[in-house]
């Protein structure tokens, strides 16, 4: 084993671990505003919302998520330079790089699959507690927001870790696409070192010391809310 060539390569894996943390923060964020709105709305409806919300989840959840990179990368992204009205507007610094496109297929990921994740917690809350927040007389977004979504969000927080773990070991996924983020620097130094199995651990215990964090996150955050009685 031979690690001289840490030291040198140290400033791009330190890019390349934040571009994997914003990766994976924005796409939480924006999976996850997206997500519990797919979950709410296939539990209580309409019909016409419910349909297509769980349409979105099977398609994602039973497509590769590989496929679907690909498919915003090279398919939509390649029609943007086709749109003069694109090409010369300021959007097209943006839809040119491959970071939004990154951004964009791991959101998706996140919705479809926490979306299912959400409507099985909306199901759980009993429905005592909710005819009890309208018995106080509640309006349906108060119960929502004070009552119905603390507790399915409560109920989830353990199966929520381990998504966000697993979306965290998607994100090499990006390198496909020239987004350089941890996975990506060490294919970089694996190429220009020759060195095969160093980097690869190296990028092991970086996903390890990530997921650990994550872990420790959710272990305080569950201790922090209170649990009824």
């Amino acid at each position: 084993m031979q690690w001289y060539w840490v030291a040198e390569y140290l400033p791009k894996f330190i890019d390349g671990i934040i571009i994997t943390l914003q990766l994976l923060s924005v796409s939480i964020v924006i999976g996850m505003t997206l997500a519990i709105p797919i979950g709410l709305v296939q539990v209580t409806g309409p019909r016409w919302l419910a349909i297509p919300a769980r349409a979105f989840c099977t398609v994602i959840r039973g497509t590769p998520l590989l496929i679907q990179l690909w498919l915003l990368y090279y398919g939509l992204g390649s029609l943007f330079p086709l749109i003069p009205e694109i090409r010369d507007s300021f959007l097209w610094p943006i839809l040119r790089d491959a970071f939004p496109y990154a951004i964009l297929a791991f959101s998706l990921s996140v919705a479809g699959y926490e979306g299912e994740v959400m409507r099985g917690a909306f199901k759980s809350v009993p429905k005592g507690e909710l005819e009890a927040a309208r018995a106080f007389g509640m309006s349906r977004f108060t119960v929502l927001r004070r009552i119905w979504l603390p507790r399915a969000l409560q109920n989830v927080l353990p199966t929520l870790a381990g998504e966000f773990v697993l979306t965290l070991k998607s994100t090499p996924l990006a390198a496909t696409i020239t987004v350089f983020d941890v996975y990506g620097v060490g294919s970089i130094v694996r190429q220009e070192t020759y060195r095969v199995y160093e980097p690869l651990l190296l990028v092991a215990g970086i996903y390890i010391c990530l997921t650990a964090v994550i872990v420790v996150f959710f272990r305080w955050l569950e201790g922090r809310v209170p649990r009824p009685v």
